[in-house]
């Protein structure tokens, strides 16, 4: 862990890269990495009056991060911990009657469901199972939960293997895989094995493994995954991996409903493409869920659907929103789907009449730390939504909206630190790109103190994805990179989703690209506000952010020095060992790389490494897979037989993104810091 005063140490040294900050201006510090909290997942009872959250904080002592279970009133009383410590506990589920609630906790050691009775304050274990549970689901009487876990199978062997000797320290064993995607970001060696349906009495006992074969249902092996009750209790809908290769075909599932009794499965779809968050109606007659026909674009919409209960009468119901739609919900009535989707950087939850229809009912969605796109929702059966709010100055909050009027925001979890804080100013830019004049939006952050007369430094940065979105929500890394005295630019060039299917895939087939003139006429829009200092411009980005820093500075010379975090540089050795390999081929290419050598060859950042003549950093975890670390040290041994200055980081331990342990988190931003300043040209 980087201490304190040596983080403290080097922000002090990289504030040296700005004009002078007011005097009672108090920037953010990359120590308070480890004082901000985080609200997420917040869950309403049914009768609107309780909402259940997860609160997450990073420990200082221990450099880790942590999760509990918090409460406050819809009216914003009584707000206090239902549980505390040292532990990761989250996927809080109110019972439908409101007098229990559901959540999964490891303070036991390991996950397990815990059921705890909320007029007597009494907590007990529900599971006590090898494999952690996950995506908990109250049955509509209460009587039952389902859940997801893995059933692990033998690891594969090869021949028959030696025994050691009694008493002897053998050497790990070799590992043996058969498997097309065998390592998995964020969660390392993917365990063997299959993600099955499990149901277990809410009072406790032995869990009924529900679904069976070699194939997963609900879920993967590294994570995510769904599932839904039917009213009456018979049946669990969840998707299912049940094709031809299913590795290979990533994006491919179907919707299943499976007899709670007798495990029968009935299909419910079967049209090439994703299928998944089945939600079925309180009357027992209609199913929501979402999915594509996979045209094996690099980006689609992601549409909201419903059918009939037995899988007749398929129709897409989000027929006049053209972006993406996720997490339905219905009305208590059975009339109406809630539904989560992105337009032009803000997350927002809408009400979708049967008929296509819709109307928004809650703004401001935001995940937490960062100004990518997230947030989650809940609904009541009085309507209530419950949301993660983030806005540029506020970090995720819980509020609460009836869809009418102004939300209420029930909480202020930084509100203490942040009053002693100055934050960065944050201004919503739109601009024509200088490729084809299409507008495109980014922002603005100006460093806390900001004076109009005076030229600041300037740090592009970008969002990786690349199909994804910034937006104006709360991003930690930015404010900070502002307290240097910096103005920071994020955009969303083309590529990026909310605006729409066809400026999303403006990029298919041809990534990086044309985005250059995106983000370079980003920064010429900026620089003619008049306070920019045009020697001192900065680049930066993550995954494909980092992707993008590298084409950036391989395409001109105008930055003063570059950051690329966890980038991709070859793309045809990124498309054989990253974990989302099978997708790359598929999605983001025309095919393998032997078959179309030209077109992987075109984007590869190593055709125009050539040209770079700006230093450059490149940053990574050790266990990213993802973005394999023999992306970051092929760049940067290319740069260095060229002769161009650079640095390479490994960073212990981390996966994609770095954002494990906080004092890694906070090292990104001492890194930036400490590397632009090295070459910053004095103010003129």
């Amino acid at each position: 862990m980087i201490p304190r005063v040596r983080i403290a140490a080097v922000l002090l040294t990289a504030i040296a890269l700005s004009a002078p900050l007011h005097a009672q201006a108090k920037p953010l510090s990359p120590v308070d990495l480890f004082a901000l909290t985080y609200a997420g997942d917040p869950q309403i009872s049914a009768d609107g009056q309780w909402i259940a959250y997860v609160r997450q904080w990073s420990d200082p002592a221990t450099d880790r991060r942590y999760s509990n279970i918090w409460l406050v009133k819809a009216d914003g009383s009584e707000h206090r911990p239902l549980t505390g410590g040292a532990y990761t506990e989250n996927a809080p589920r109110w019972s439908p009657d409101g007098t229990r609630l559901l959540y999964i906790s490891n303070r036991a050691g390991s996950p397990q469901l815990y059921v705890r009775y909320m007029s007597t304050g009494e907590a007990f274990a529900v599971t006590n199972v090898r494999q952690p549970p996950g995506n908990p689901v109250w049955s509509a009487d209460g009587t039952q939960i389902a859940y997801l876990a893995l059933v692990a199978t033998p690891p594969l062997v090869v021949g028959t293997p030696l025994t050691p000797p009694p008493g002897a320290n053998w050497a790990p064993p070799p590992k043996y895989t058969e498997n097309l995607v065998f390592r998995y970001d964020g969660v390392g060696e993917v365990p063997t094995g299959f993600v099955h349906a499990f149901v277990v009495a809410a009072t406790g006992g032995a869990p009924r493994q529900i679904t069976a074969g070699d194939f997963n249902h609900g879920g993967t092996p590294y994570g995510g995954g769904s599932l839904a009750w039917t009213p009456d209790g018979s049946e669990l809908v969840l998707p299912a991996r049940r094709g031809e290769r299913p590795e290979w075909n990533s994006r491919e599932s179907d919707l299943f409903a499976v007899n709670v009794r007798t495990g029968t499965m009935r299909r419910l779809t079967e049209r090439f493409g994703p299928d998944a968050s089945p939600a079925v109606s309180p009357d027992g007659q209609l199913i929501a869920w979402t999915g594509f026909d996979d045209r094996k674009q690099g980006y689609q919409n992601t549409l909201l659907y419903v059918m009939n209960r037995d899988g007749s009468n398929k129709r897409v119901v989000s027929t006049k929103l053209d972006n993406s739609a996720g997490s339905p919900s219905w009305s208590a009535d059975s009339r109406a789907i809630y539904a989560q989707f992105d337009e032009k950087g803000n997350t927002k939850v809408a009400r979708f009449a049967l008929d296509g229809t819709y109307s928004v009912v809650a703004s401001n969605l935001g995940g937490g730390s960062s100004a990518y796109s997230g947030g989650s929702y809940s609904l009541s059966r009085t309507g209530v939504v419950a949301f993660s709010m983030s806005t540029p100055k506020v970090p995720s909050e819980v509020a609460v909206t009836s869809g009418t009027g102004t939300p209420r925001v029930l909480t202020a979890l930084n509100a203490g630190l942040l009053a002693d804080r100055t934050l960065g100013d944050v201004e919503e830019i739109w601009y024509e790109s200088a490729k084809d004049k299409r507008k495109v939006q980014g922002w603005i952050i100006k460093p806390p103190g900001f004076d109009a007369r005076k030229k600041y430094p300037m740090v592009l940065e970008i969002h990786g994805g690349p199909f994804a979105n910034y937006g104006d929500r709360f991003d930690e890394e930015k404010q900070l990179m502002a307290a240097t005295g910096a103005v920071v630019l994020y955009t969303n060039p083309r590529g990026s989703t909310s605006y729409g299917e066809e400026f999303g895939n403006l990029i298919h087939h041809s990534y990086p690209g044309d985005d250059f003139h995106d983000l370079n006429a980003g920064v010429d829009a900026v620089i003619a506000k008049g306070y920019i200092d045009e020697k001192n411009l900065y680049v930066t980005g993550g995954s494909g952010g980092g992707v993008l820093t590298a084409w950036m500075i391989g395409n001109t010379d105008r930055f003063r020095a570059a950051l690329a975090f966890y980038p991709v540089i070859n793309w045809e050795s990124f498309s054989l060992t990253a974990d989302m390999a099978p997708g790359s081929v598929n999605n983001w290419f025309p095919g393998f790389p032997w078959d179309f050598p030209e077109n992987y060859a075109k984007r590869s950042l190593l055709s125009v490494v050539k040209n770079v003549k700006t230093p450059t950093l490149i940053m990574t975890g050790e266990e990213d897979f993802r973005t394999p670390m023999s992306e970051s040290e092929q760049y940067y041994k290319a740069l260095k037989m060229r002769g161009v200055e650079s640095v390479l980081v490994r960073v212990p331990e981390e996966p994609h993104g770095i954002r494990r342990r906080p004092s890694h988190a906070a090292s990104k931003i001492t890194t930036l810091a400490g590397w632009f300043e090295k070459h910053r040209a004095p103010v003129q």
